[in-house]
């Protein structure tokens, strides 16, 4: 390895430097986004108790690493309520997180700079990936582009998993690629190593099988004949090696120990009952690895929740909500959230492809291999809920621009001033909006203030903006509003002193809202993105809000919190309410009250699927089974207007409910 001159590494380090300052300005001023919550009670409670089985959708070594600032505090924790593992995570970490840190988020903040020491490790990887395969300025090309991009930035330091399984895909790529060129038993262990955290960090971490396994046979087949069969050997031999050594790390990061909570605590369900409705190879996989005890039992559980929330998930793109996944999200999604400059650094490369300036074809088979293997399962995933997953194109895409601007750039000075100029684009757009890099989108599609028309969730609105909305409320004191705020109940808006009053949404059938909703509200009103575009519902139909698309805002909060002012009719809101009233009281088994609630509803919105279903539902309860009917033929009706796609949702059941 031919190491970096000196000035290159202080320019390195400084850029390293300014990546650390701008992500703490940006989490600075964030409340905990939609999962940081669950994350960081699960963390503390494996540190506090060896509990796996709080979080086991995600691997532990984010979490253990973003707690680790917490060790020395002496903190409250919430009891257990022996709930689903997903709602007791979900609300333990939400009292974990008032009751402990509250507004200031001083301990949030501490947590943050843990885990964003997985983003100096990506950059850090970037610069001598680059400076390796395509030489130092190159490599410090690539690293000022992975500074500079939006949507590293905002993922950088949150106590999420995203960029932590992004630094160690990156770094495996890399150690793998040295041990290809110079085997050695120090250069296998590393990749090991590196697999295994990645392994540790996020169950798309498995990925690296068919990556690697793909470059390995690219080396095969670009030797020499006569080394051919040696170097597979070798490779295939690595590789083998490889899955033992990570196997051994992700044990390592569970303790060494099968079960996923302490003596005297079980999972709710259980492994065996959560994968009960896996079918054919996946259920196959799960059981006889769970009876081997080949994994440990919470990388299980969530490797059976993977199955479920990537078909649960609807989603919003372009304007419309879908009741699943598509396969065009994320080539949208990207050309929406990438930065003009990056894409067309990009084309350059493919300039300088076309025009055989880049010849290093084997450097560029370790970004294309993994890019596409990547990329490929990530639309036929159908989990499309944000760029974040798939944060690791990004620095596959600086490292392909930089090389190509590099191999240009000896070609003629034009290249110079073309690629510098794109350079100098790319950080500029990112600046130009900062610190609100979560709601990023590029100028050819509007910019920041317009992302929410097109995508949701945590490419816009991750529930991040509660400090800029306490900033608002307390510049308009006196005035009454009302917040659908994409997080509550999980995160609660009075925890800030915010004091608007909740409105219904997707997420609020937690629990009853503190106050009935009214026909007419006044005053102003504030909706999350999430909300506005409704893309937790799988039908535009059921969008409480989708009248505001279309109206006029007041302003906007942080690019993903906006603002209405005046009277509103909203008997939608209205009857939704009283439906998730309805559904709580029939749990705490109050079936009159829960027909009370439910009648309302009716009464405010009769043509609808969820209303119609609620009241069927207490009527049953109620043992007025003929009246039940009627509603739920009424329901039924509702759900065949919806679109095709969402119909599977609804009819199902209600057909179930008819013909029991």
């Amino acid at each position: 390895m031919n190491r970096p001159k000196m000035p290159i590494w202080f320019l390195a380090g400084g850029l390293i430097i300014l990546q650390m300052i701008l992500v703490a300005v940006i989490v600075h001023g964030e409340s905990p986004t939609f999962d940081e919550a669950d994350h960081i009670f699960a963390g503390y409670m494996m540190w506090h108790s060896g509990d796996y089985g709080l979080n086991p959708e995600h691997p532990p070594l984010v979490k253990l690493v973003a707690t680790m600032p917490l060790l020395p505090e002496k903190l409250w924790v919430p009891p257990l309520r022996n709930q689903m593992f997903k709602a007791e995570a979900y609300r333990g970490g939400r009292d974990f997180l008032e009751r402990n840190d509250g507004p200031e988020h001083r301990l949030l903040f501490r947590m943050r700079l843990g885990a964003g020491i997985f983003a100096v490790g990506l950059s850090v990887t970037v610069f001598l990936m680059g400076s390796e395969l395509f030489g130092e300025p190159a490599g410090l090309l690539a690293l000022l582009l992975v500074v500079f991009e939006p949507n590293l930035l905002a993922n950088s330091a949150l106590v999420t998993t995203d960029m932590g399984v992004t630094c160690f895909f990156l770094a495996t790529i890399y150690c793998f690629y040295r041990y290809a060129r110079q085997p050695s038993a120090i250069r296998l262990l590393l990749t090991g190593l590196a697999a295994g955290l990645a392994l540790s960090s996020k169950h798309s971490g498995i990925l690296l099988a068919p990556m690697m396994l793909g470059l390995a046979l690219v080396e095969i087949a670009c030797a020499e004949r006569g080394r051919r069969k040696r170097m597979a050997g070798s490779l295939l031999g690595g590789l083998a090696a490889t899955v033992v050594v990570a196997v051994v790390v992700l044990w390592a990061f569970y303790g060494f120990r099968y079960a996923a909570r302490p003596a005297g605590l079980a999972m709710n369900p259980t492994l065996s009952e959560y994968a009960a409705p896996l079918t054919g190879i996946n259920s196959w996989v799960i059981g006889h690895v769970a009876n081997w005890r080949l994994l440990p039992e919470s990388y299980l559980m969530g490797m059976t929740d993977i199955h479920y929330a990537a078909q649960q998930y609807p989603i919003f793109l372009l304007g419309h909500d879908y009741a699943h996944g598509v396969w065009w999200y994320f080539p949208v999604a990207l050309s929406i959230k990438t930065t003009l400059g990056l894409i067309g650094l990009v084309v350059l490369a493919g300039i300088a492809l076309i025009g055989r300036r880049l010849r290093q074809g084997r450097e560029l088979a370790y970004l294309a291999v993994p890019g596409a293997i990547y990329l490929g399962v990530a639309i036929l995933s159908g989990m499309n809920i944000g760029t974040r997953h798939v944060l690791f194109l990004y620095p596959l895409a600086a490292l392909l621009a930089a090389a190509g601007l590099a191999a240009l750039a000896q070609l003629s000075r034009r290249w110079i001033w073309i690629g510098g100029g794109l350079v100098v684009f790319h950080v500029i757009s990112a600046i130009a909006i900062f610190p609100a890099e979560m709601a990023y989108a590029n100028e050819a599609w509007g910019g920041t203030a317009n992302t929410h028309k097109y995508l949701s969730d945590s490419s816009v609105d991750w529930a991040q903006q509660l400090p800029h909305v306490k900033q608002w409320v307390d510049a308009h004191p006196g005035e009454e509003c009302w917040f659908a705020y994409s997080a509550y109940p999980e995160l609660r808006p009075q925890a800030y002193g915010i004091p608007c009053h909740p409105l219904p949404t997707a997420h609020t059938g937690w629990e009853i809202l503190p106050v009935d909703v009214p026909e007419t509200i006044h005053g102003y009103l504030l909706l999350s993105a999430d909300d506005l575009e409704a893309c937790d519902w799988p039908s535009d139909q059921l969008n409480v809000f989708e009248r505001f698309r279309w109206m006029p805002m007041a302003e906007q909060i942080d690019h993903s919190v906006f603002v209405y002012h005046g009277g509103f009719h909203v008997p939608v809101a209205a009857a939704l309410g009283a439906v998730q009233k309805s559904t709580i009281l029939l749990r705490e088994h109050r079936p009159a009250e829960a027909l009370v609630a439910a009648e309302k509803a009716v009464a405010w919105q009769p043509q609808n699927v969820l209303t119609q279903t609620a009241l069927g539902d207490a009527q049953m309860a109620s043992g007025d089974k003929s009246s039940a009917r009627a509603a739920y033929e009424l329901a039924l009706a509702a759900a065949h207007r919806l679109e095709a796609d969402a119909q599977p949702l609804f009819v199902p059941d209600l057909e179930q409910k008819l013909h029991p």
